[in-house]
């Protein structure tokens, strides 16, 4: 029982961080264009 005390904080914290990482991606855009990134992959000629 003594490690729920532990480990509940523990969870919080990661769960509150992977949120707010998740938010920070939303506001600087990287989710705006994803058709474009696709085509990017696919298309992209390699130099030599």
């Amino acid at each position: 029982m003594n490690v729920l005390v532990f480990l509940v904080p523990v969870s919080l914290f990661l769960g509150a961080g992977g949120l707010a990482a998740f938010v920070w991606t939303v506001r600087h855009a990287q989710y705006e264009d994803l058709e474009g990134d696709a085509a990017r992959i696919l298309l992209s000629e390699e130099e030599d």
